[in-house]
């Protein structure tokens, strides 16, 4: 087993991410990010970690396979998603994914008035969403249901945050808020050698700490480095399919080039993942595939 490069896994990896923010003993981490994209709209005190595999009323219906899936102290309900694929229906996906939540709160052979906790679906983007509904200056993004006309919220029970990692671009020496300093260790904490000033507080220390890949069984190590080689693949696919659809699209005149070279790199890389071992429902997870789309292609 080759020892990693790396002082500090990557958050961006699935290994990485699960570890850092969808384990027990982590939890302090995921309950200090989650208030810094809120920022005060939400003050999280506690967490409970839920099953992040949810099928519908009958076992046959579709499932949804959360990265993070969480309860507040309030029991309010969060799923936190690290998409590194682009997906044309990401935002249906995520539209989706929150309707478990939701359904689950009703009460089975009961009355009930439908007074529902509030779910909150948290979207990290490692790409550029460039949503026309988005402000463009800002990297973090809050939807609700609001009244078009007078921009007040209808109901804040379904609330989104879609979080754009790909296009943060500060420097160490320009973090100034929490958020800012989250959204940093996201994009770059594998390429740490040191801890920058800017991390010294408690809460990076046990970041750092529980990032340290030295620390690592060997049994560990080995699993993230199948999710680091996973999300590089999926990285240079991309990137390559990207340039090749920018360079089809130019040609014919139309965006499509640019989609079309997108799916069929994102389709190599589940394809390869699959030729090494890797199960269907990691891929999906790993790519922002549909399962059952993943079945056909990889049947």
């Amino acid at each position: 087993m080759r020892q990693s490069e790396e002082r500090y896994i990557s958050l961006l990896t699935d290994f990485g991410f699960k570890r850092i923010f969808g384990t027990d003993p982590n939890k302090e981490l995921l309950i200090n990010f989650l208030n810094s994209l809120f920022d005060g709209e939400e003050v999280i005190k506690d967490v409970k970690y839920l099953n992040s595999e949810n099928v519908g009323d009958v076992y046959a219906e579709r499932k949804a396979i959360f990265d993070v899936y969480c309860e507040n102290e309030k029991g309010e309900k969060f799923i936190v998603e690290m998409q590194n694929a682009y997906q044309t229906f990401f935002k249906d996906r995520s539209l989706f994914y929150s309707t478990f939540p939701i359904r689950e709160q009703a009460p089975k052979g009961s009355d009930w008035n439908f007074c529902l906790k509030k779910v909150y679906v948290v979207a990290l983007l490692n790409y550029k969403m460039s949503d026309e509904a988005f402000d463009s200056s800002d990297t973090i993004h809050t939807i609700a249901l609001m009244d078009t006309k007078t921009n007040k919220v209808f109901n804040a029970k379904l609330m989104f945050k879609y979080v754009e990692v790909g296009r943060f671009d500060k420097t160490d020496e320009e973090l100034t808020s929490l958020s800012d300093k989250w959204m940093y260790v996201l994009k770059n904490l594998s390429r740490l050698d040191n801890r920058p000033v800017a991390l010294r507080e408690k809460i990076f220390t046990k970041l750092f700490d529980a990032a340290a890949i030295a620390r690592f069984t060997p049994t560990e190590l080995r699993e993230y480095e199948d999710s680091l080689k996973a999300y590089r693949d999926i990285k240079n696919s991309l990137d390559t399919a990207k340039e090749e659809g920018r360079a089809e699209g130019r040609a014919e005149g139309r965006e499509e080039g640019i989609e079309a070279g997108r799916a069929e790199g994102i389709a190599m890389v589940a394809k390869t993942m699959y030729a090494k071992g890797m199960d269907i429902e990691t891929i999906a997870s790993m790519t922002g595939m549909d399962k059952n789309e993943l079945e056909k292609l990889l049947g």
